[in-house]
């Protein structure tokens, strides 16, 4: 058997952590098996689905770098497949037209609530005959569902669940205007795509036992089900706005790379021993169903930038200098020539172990690109002091000097300019930083002069000792 998993979000609104969650589990399982990874976007409700929504979701799976196989199946565009199985139901008796009113349908949902009852279609049209039915109401058709025994879903994360028969009413197939309801489509699509896996949210487990039925009914095996328990706040309440960002194009935006998204994704909800660091072709390798966890995973922005910051540290600068440039450029709106460009290269060993995103790289890079003479902020400017100026100087001169232009030799002329005028290395280290970023905070100071380069660094430092 080929193992064909889905993801099928509805085009409604942005990509949230809990459907990127899903993607990624999908996507794993599929790799792990040597399977297949679909996509379908569950487009039918018409009022709400934008293209918006749907460019968001496509935007944010090649984000992630999860690749679907195929081209995506758009459900809205299936919808007489869909409504073909629900009439084929109704010619064998599995289904029938039901003549309720709204005006019914609300009187029997509010006679229910006041009797303590869950509000449930009666049936009433179930074994009517259709010539009682009124003139003037367009009929749905209902699915004839079994009244008596139990529905059972061996699930993959659950374990197995049940429920009555009696507690689930007929659900409606096709609408009055001939459209059909998400629960059919789901159905048929699962069928039609040969799903063999369904993972999914737990909030979807109780849609399980309906499709379940609508599935033995059509007389077609339902996929294997995987519900997983969602995605809560570190105060363990569902996770919402209130709790930061929840879309996934937010953390994209935030400077996170998608392999760091990934692995925290990963580890929300499934675990293997106490592995935190988990790359994504060992996860490939490890997934499995059996160690999702039943308990909901709770999201924490920190440990999720702290492994961003890991990532960052591990990858390639070549993978990171593209978009650094971008937020620089955009920062700067002006695009980098080649001289900065070299920069910002050189820069990047240095700035990495500090940061935690790559807003943080870019933002500490921006003292490559100052217009001079410099403006200091208020902290930088108490180092500048006229003995500093003159340190400066000195250590200008020396620089001004110096064969090779690399760390060590900056480090070995600094710390020879600090002797020999008989001060501490800080001393001159401290004005030095101001002079050349216009702040007290950078990346180490000879990354800095080795990045800016001899010209650059000599003209910051006449822009002070000469004023």
């Amino acid at each position: 058997m080929t193992v064909i998993t889905r993801f099928a979000p509805s085009p409604t609104g942005y990509l949230h952590i809990g459907g990127a969650r899903t993607a990624l589990f999908n996507w794993l399982f599929a790799r792990h098996h040597k399977g297949k990874f679909l996509l379908r976007i569950e487009d039918t409700d018409r009022e709400r689905s934008t293209e918006d929504a749907v460019r968001a979701i496509l935007e944010g799976l090649r984000w992630l770098e999860l690749d679907w196989d195929g081209e995506p199946v758009f459900q809205f565009a299936r919808a007489s497949r869909h409504a073909e199985i629900a009439r084929g139901l109704l010619a064998q008796g599995k289904a029938y037209h039901c003549y309720c009113s709204p005006a019914e349908l609300t009187e029997m949902r509010e006679r229910a609530r006041a009797e303590g009852r869950s509000p449930r279609y009666d049936g009433r049209w179930r074994d009517r005959d259709p010539k009682d039915a009124p003139p003037d109401i367009k009929p749905v058709i209902r699915f004839k569902a079994p009244q008596s025994g139990e529905t059972v879903v061996e699930d993959l994360v659950q374990g197995r669940v049940a429920v009555a028969n009696a507690e689930l009413d007929d659900m409606v197939l096709l609408r009055a205007d001939g459209t059909p309801t998400y629960m059919l489509s789901v159905v048929v699509d699962d069928h039609d795509m040969n799903i063999t896996h369904a993972i999914r949210g737990d909030d979807h487990l109780t849609n399980a036992f309906r499709q379940t039925q609508l599935f033995l009914a059509c007389d077609w095996q339902p996929p294997r089900y995987a519900h997983i328990p969602l995605i809560h706040g570190a105060d363990g309440a569902k996770l919402s706005k209130r709790h930061g960002a929840v879309a996934l194009d937010a953390y994209a935006t935030l400077g996170l790379l998608p392999e760091a998204m990934r692995n925290y994704l990963l580890r929300l909800g499934w675990s293997h021993g106490d592995d935190e660091i988990i790359p994504t072709q060992q996860a490939i390798q490890w997934f499995g169903l059996e160690a999702v966890g039943r308990s909901p995973a709770r999201f924490d922005m920190e440990k999720l930038l702290s492994l961003n910051a890991h990532y960052i540290k591990e990858a390639d600068p070549k993978i990171l200098l593209p978009p650094v440039t971008a937020r620089i450029e955009t920062t700067l709106g002006r695009p980098l020539d080649t001289t900065e460009r070299a920069r910002l290269d050189a820069a990047l060993p240095g700035l990495r172990p500090r940061a935690q995103t790559m807003i943080e790289i870019a933002d500490g890079a921006l003292f490559l690109f100052r217009t001079r003479p410099l403006t200091l902020d208020a902290q930088a400017a108490k180092l500048v002091s006229a003995e500093a100026r003159r340190l400066l100087g000195l250590v200008g001169q020396a620089l001004a000097a110096l064969p090779a232009w690399d760390n060590a030799s900056l480090e070995a002329c600094v710390r020879t300019s600090a002797e020999g005028a008989g001060v501490k290395l800080g001393a001159i280290a401290q004005p030095l930083r101001a002079a050349l970023t216009g702040s007290t905070v950078s990346p180490g100071i000879f990354d800095v002069m080795a990045a800016l380069g001899r010209e650059e660094v000599l003209a910051r430092i006449g822009d002070l000792t000469n004023s």
